[in-house]
């Protein structure tokens, strides 16, 4: 695989920063910048902590999701179990927790498969990717005001959905294409035991 060539011909240098809200969850920024053209303009985005999204094999091919109602869209969502990282927090620590608490289960095996950048006009958030099996069920710790349903799906299901639109999360869709190549066998993951917390 090749990679792709140098842009210095197309990237923006920023010469200053006006926080414009500092909120419990976002920190919204405007930036001016220093175009290529020698140009300048100025960039309003959020800044993210980053998060991690995690798709669970269940030992009988199907897969671990959520059905959580989404303020912003004004609708339940299905998705991928998923969260912020703490201040410091290693992302596979993340994952882990974001996994129990939100679904109850623990894995016996881990692997990185990537990351995504769901929103990059207006964001520097990014989403790692992890896949996890050897799952066995325990008791969930949803956050206070946290409510959501934990389903069960056939990975076949889970294309339907994302081609008939029922699925339109950008992470979810995502790791929808990393699954469907894994289970292909087009894209390897290198698994790796982990030992959960007792």
């Amino acid at each position: 695989m090749s990679s792709p060539p140098a842009d210095p011909h197309l990237v923006e240098r920023t010469t200053g920063r006006e926080h414009l809200l500092r909120g419990d969850f976002l920190h919204v920024v405007r930036d001016t910048v220093a175009l290529p053209d020698g140009g300048s303009a100025t960039r309003e985005y959020i800044l993210h902590p980053g998060a991690v999204m995690v798709v669970p094999l269940l030992d009988d091919g199907r897969v671990v999701m959520e059905r959580q109602y989404r303020h912003p869209v004004g609708r339940v969502m299905v998705e991928f179990p998923a969260g912020k990282l703490g201040a410091g927090e290693d992302r596979l620590a993340c994952g882990r927790r974001e996994l129990q608490e939100e679904t109850g289960y623990v894995a016996g095996e881990w692997a990185h498969a990537g990351q995504l950048h769901p929103c990059i006009g207006y964001s520097d958030e990014f989403i790692d990717i992890w896949f996890a099996r050897g799952l066995r069920p325990g008791g969930r710790q949803l956050d206070a005001g946290e409510f959501l349903d934990v389903i069960a799906v056939a990975p076949a299901q889970l294309q339907a959905w994302c081609r008939e639109g029922v699925v339109t999360d950008a992470k979810t869709l995502t790791g929808a294409l990393w699954l469907q190549n894994v289970l292909s066998g087009a894209w390897n993951l290198e698994w790796q035991p982990q030992s959960e917390p007792s």
